[in-house]
């Protein structure tokens, strides 16, 4: 009989973690937040900005946010179920209180239409820029064969600092990011260089961790050293240009009818960021 020599299972998991976490910093993280002070003397709540693509999970996260402050899973932005849909559920410029326990915070969401990779299909890369500027009215319905321009009712000429967002999410699929089309990479990284100068945060919530890797779907707690999520955050850093430590892996609360400590504080780690960055754009701007 000849010798058989088998191959080396490679495993799936790194030894050490690429970044810390402290599992058991949910109460911490969530008193901190309800605790929080905006930096700017005239500004009361600060403003975020969501975007990303069609069915990337921009509203669940917002939802998952509520839900893991008020203890209870929430639905305070509709979310369309349909996953073979190609159409953006959100049309609108819609905005969302971030409510805890004992009533708002001092966070406001505003959500906007899915991006599309079709040049004339989804919301316009323009139409989140004014919308970060404030320029958008509320309620606005996006009208994706052109962009809002300065003669419609919906067009906000001089907004008020309080109406202009401090920091811009993009919100995207780490099952497949990988396949992202061109096209839509580009609409992001037009909007991405038009707000650059203006020292806007940008961050990126990378969702769905669960289902693009089993280590993480089996133990969410792996999502650190699974070789994977890592992969697919440098590639989401390679593809839209935005730092590893402004990119954060989540799982947003999907099918669960209760919260879950583990996915509590994903997105409290992910949140406590986007606030404190645009936080600290909100002091620069006291500054000036």
């Amino acid at each position: 009989m000849g010798n058989s020599s088998s191959k080396p299972v490679i495993s799936p998991e790194l030894e050490k973690p690429w970044r810390e976490s402290d599992w058991g910093q949910k109460e911490e993280l969530k008193k901190s937040l309800e605790g929080f002070s905006v930096s700017h003397p005239d500004i009361k709540c600060i403003r975020i900005l969501v975007a990303g693509q069609i069915g990337a999970g921009k509203s669940s996260f917002i939802n998952s946010v509520n839900s893991t402050f008020q203890g209870r899973i929430t639905s305070g932005a509709l979310v369309n179920t349909n996953s073979v849909s190609s159409h953006s559920f959100t049309n609108r410029i819609t905005t969302h209180r971030v409510r805890g326990a004992d009533g708002d915070l001092p966070f406001i969401w505003t959500d906007t239409m899915g991006l599309k990779t079709e040049a004339m299909e989804g919301s316009q890369p323009e139409d989140i820029i004014k919308a970060i500027y404030g320029h958008v009215k509320e309620n606005c319905k996006f009208n994706t064969e052109e962009p809002l321009d300065h003669k419609s009712e919906d067009y906000v000429s001089d907004p008020l600092l309080s109406n202009q967002a401090f920091c811009l999410v993009y919100v995207v699929d780490s099952k497949t990011i990988e396949l992202t089309d061109t096209r839509l990479i580009d609409k992001l990284r037009i909007i991405r260089h038009r707000i650059r100068d203006t020292r806007i945060p940008q961050v990126i919530v990378m969702t769905k961790v669960d289902e693009a890797c089993l280590l993480v779907k089996n133990d969410l707690k792996k999502v650190y050293t699974s070789k994977m999520i890592k992969k697919k955050m440098q590639v989401c850093s390679d593809m839209i240009g935005v730092p590893l430590n402004c990119i954060f892996p989540v799982k947003n609360y999907q099918d669960e009818i209760k919260i879950n400590n583990d996915v509590d504080v994903l997105i409290l780690t992910a949140f406590e960021q986007i606030v404190n960055l645009a936080n600290d754009r909100l002091r620069e701007v006291a500054s000036n």
